[in-house]
């Protein structure tokens, strides 16, 4: 089990999501800009699914309407850091968005069912077991038609990762791996792979059909 709590104390909430070098803002106005420029609109309601600090969800939150923001993340610390030094209590008071602590997945707190979601650097850390649980439980709350947006980093062939997910491990799949994720669990899949990503992520739509 990961111990991270003193970790995001000692190095910050913006350098435990990889937010070193700029690329907090960067890696953050992309999401937002990407999801935006197709067709995400105010009244929409988002799930951020490993929402962090905010990194990209200060920008949603900004921009949809009132408690349309759906955050789930299973680090408190990152959440109520990016509330105190991300947001900001005024803007949270205003915007209302509706954030989750958990570590499996329990997109029915929410009781909303979203038209949209992204999963930003989280496929990355990710085993193949929580892959699947993942996007089989956003299926049985999303909106019909719901698009979902990951990134993944993508290898050629198979590689073995491993059995356990982890915050900084690494975790790559191929184009068909991440395909047959969604396929087995609802989903219709869509490679999109480039998107300008500093990284070198790749992204993937998935959408509810």
């Amino acid at each position: 089990m990961e111990d991270t709590r003193e970790e995001i104390h000692q190095t910050g909430h913006r350098q435990f999501v990889g937010g070193a070098g700029g690329y907090w803002q960067k890696i953050g106005e992309l999401q937002f800009r990407y999801l935006v420029d197709r067709g995400l609109a105010p009244s929409d309601t988002l799930i951020d699914i490993g929402c962090g600090s905010l990194r990209g969800g200060a920008r949603f939150i900004r921009y949809l309407d009132p408690s349309c923001y759906l955050g789930i993340d299973k680090h408190i610390e990152l959440i109520i850091y990016g509330v105190a030094m991300e947001l900001g209590i005024d803007l949270y008071r205003q915007k209302q968005p509706r954030l989750v602590v958990s570590n499996s997945f329990e997109f029915e707190r929410f009781e909303a069912k979203p038209a949209f979601a992204i999963a930003q650097s989280l496929f990355t850390h990710f085993s193949a077991d929580d892959v699947k649980t993942c996007l089989s439980k956003l299926n049985s709350v999303a909106a019909p038609g719901c698009r979902l947006f990951a990134t993944f980093f993508e290898v050629t062939e198979p590689v073995a990762n491993s059995a356990v997910s982890h915050s900084h491990g690494y975790f790559g799949y191929t184009r068909s791996e991440m395909e047959d994720f969604g396929t087995r669990a609802g989903w219709k899949s869509h490679y999109i792979g480039e998107w300008a990503h500093p990284r070198g992520q790749r992204m993937i739509e998935y959408v509810l059909y």
